[in-house]
């Protein structure tokens, strides 16, 4: 099992191509409002992912699609003030990166000087490459993102396994050598198997952070709503629930229910 080989006061990018080298694993999760981040930071994430997952957990959207990039930038500008050691990547939300690299880069531009993030982060492969160059060559940090990719949801039609095929593997394969030439700092895979996803960690030497990718890349990442049993109605495969959040959220909001009608609360001990 791998330690921590040195103690960070704040993570960077630098810091987790240092982490890689030395052989310790990545932490990473999402957060999208002040409280929550505060905890996820001081618990030690590595990073804090502001994820276009608000659109579903969030605002309750079916997709990532609708959220807007004003919106990403009111949680991630919420997100950095709380955190004082976590790095925070930013998700470029669909629409605002794929049409035009100019527009790509307005776009990261924004996240980058109203909300504070440290990074961003774009879905895709060699079909964005000019709008990932533009935005690296402003020196502004990308992660990139590979497999299951939920802004093209339409396109593929199921959040189904992805690269199972050996045409599609050898594509993320080519694409994620590609994303590390052109100066990305780090890949998310997301839904792919997990021989493959150990297999492209092997050959690049940018970290692979996974998810529902196995355990042989560099870290992990999962949704913060997710991983505390918030969703109830979320079950993949990949997901580990540490706490049941909904269950007990809902036992202690129904007492608290029950005392305001009993008139239990508040005691004489909880009044003025």
């Amino acid at each position: 099992m791998s330690t921590a080989k040195k103690d960070y006061k704040r993570v960077t990018t630098r810091s987790l191509i240092e982490m890689k080298a030395n052989g310790e694993k990545i932490s990473m999760l999402t957060a999208y409002d002040y409280t929550m981040a505060k905890i996820v930071d001081t618990a030690g994430i590595d990073v804090i992912l502001v994820g276009d997952s608000a659109s579903n957990v969030m605002a309750g959207h079916e997709t990532t699609l609708p959220i807007t990039l004003d919106q990403m930038i009111y949680h991630a500008s919420s997100v950095v003030r709380a955190a004082q050691r976590s790095l925070i990547v930013v998700d470029l939300p669909f629409g605002s990166y794929q049409s035009d690299p100019k527009e790509a880069l307005r776009s990261s531009i924004r996240i980058m000087k109203e909300s504070g993030g440290h990074a961003v982060k774009m879905e895709g492969g060699s079909e964005i490459k000019d709008s990932m160059k533009k935005i690296l060559n402003a020196g502004i940090p990308v992660m990139g993102h590979l497999g299951l990719t939920p802004q093209s949801i339409y396109k593929f039609g199921t959040y189904t396994v992805r690269a199972k095929e050996e045409a599609e593997a050898e594509k993320l394969i080519e694409d994620a050598r590609m994303l590390e030439k052109v100066g990305c700092f780090a890949i998310v895979l997301e839904k792919i198997p997990a021989e493959l996803a150990k297999k492209v960690a092997d050959r690049i030497s940018i970290p692979v952070i996974g998810i529902g990718a196995g355990g042989g890349v560099d870290g992990q990442v999962l949704v913060i709503h997710d991983m505390l049993g918030m969703n109830n109605e979320f079950n993949p495969r990949f997901l580990r629930r540490y706490m049941d959040l909904f269950d007990g959220m809902t036992k202690a909001i129904g007492q608290y229910v029950t005392d305001v009608k009993s008139e239990d609360f508040p005691n004489e001990k909880e009044q003025y």
